[in-house]
């Protein structure tokens, strides 16, 4: 009997980063004196909340994430980014994220996150990972509009985004012994999916549903 081939995907906010990229990068728009701490620093916990609890409506957090790069130059944009790297990403990589990356060398692995691609790209990068399926911006003349493009990688539509990019690569889900890891309650639909679900350092929830199921629960954090 053939072997399958083998498919490796990673959740990243608060699974391979000990923290969450998208609340982050708000709070270092606050910081750098782009957004008003007074209109955005609240409503911006208080998403992170809706995500926590597993109540957030995707598009009006979209609408609100990415409002404040739309219309902004694109060299603007990767000159905050750079700096969001290295004063807000690079302390919250996870101790063990590449230890558990290359253990899974010669697998067909991506990063599969909600947060969006010009948020995310450059740290796949910095990870080593080398797929990224990420929410889309549209872009209009080299411009983002502040609007999602496509299925947003939330959900159920992680599973429908991980369907697709399979599809373009001529195999499906079936061809594979995968596994997904992931912290959050929200990414119970792909963890329900794979082979081999594993929580890490999973909210109450997901534990609870690691815990009935008997999937393995690990830590990549500093004990």
């Amino acid at each position: 009997m053939n072997r399958k081939m083998r498919l490796t995907l990673f959740d990243l906010d608060n699974t391979l980063l000990e923290g969450d990229s998208d609340h982050a990068w708000a709070e270092f728009l606050i910081e750098e004196g782009v957004l008003h701490p007074a209109q955005y620093h609240a409503k911006n916990e208080w998403f992170y909340e809706r995500y926590k609890d597993g109540t957030l409506d995707i598009h009006e957090f979209l609408a609100f994430q990415l409002a404040p790069i739309a219309g902004v130059p694109r060299g603007q944009l990767d000159a905050w980014h750079a700096d969001f790297m290295r004063r807000m990403i690079r302390p919250m990589i996870s101790p063990g994220a590449a230890e558990l990356i290359a253990s899974h060398a010669g697998a067909l692995t991506a990063i599969v996150t909600a947060t969006n691609r010009f948020i995310t790209a450059p740290i796949a990068a910095e990870l080593g990972v080398p797929h990224l399926l990420a929410t889309d911006i549209e872009e209009v003349d080299g411009l983002f509009t502040g609007r999602p493009r496509g299925t947003p990688t939330f959900r159920e539509g992680k599973v429908e985004r991980v369907r697709e990019w399979l599809a373009g690569l001529g195999t499906r889900f079936e061809d594979y012994e995968s596994w997904f890891y992931s912290d959050s309650l929200n990414d119970l639909p792909l963890l329900e999916r794979v082979t081999h679900p594993v929580a890490v350092d999973p909210d109450e929830t997901l534990r609870s549903h690691a815990r009935e199921r008997d999937w393995p629960v690990i830590s990549l954090r500093d004990p």
